[in-house]
């Protein structure tokens, strides 16, 4: 298997990517694994509450519902997230 094994080589022929690159792409991953992890738990929590039989449409009542059981939902998260932030910089002030 050609190249299983070897340096990465896309940083002027080094053989070495640069380690703020490679830190960079985790950061980039990570933040669309937690966004897609998000978007299924919001999805799966609402239509759970707001559809009671599944069909072809959806009557304007559970459109609504869902509508409000979203943004209820997103400003948890960002309510939770900012919290969580702000715990970490004192933390890391403290430090």
């Amino acid at each position: 298997m050609e190249g299983f094994g070897s340096d990465y080589s896309g940083s002027g022929g080094s053989g070495k990517m640069d380690t703020g690159a490679i830190m960079e792409q985790v950061k980039v991953q990570i933040a669309v694994a937690n966004a897609q992890e998000l978007l299924q738990k919001m999805t799966d929590k609402c239509f759970k509450k707001c559809v009671g039989k599944p069909g072809s449409t959806l009557d304007n009542s559970e459109q609504k519902c869902i509508a409000m059981c979203m943004d209820r939902y997103m400003d948890a998260w960002n309510t939770v997230s900012r919290a969580y932030n702000s715990r970490l910089q004192r933390e890391r002030a403290r430090m």
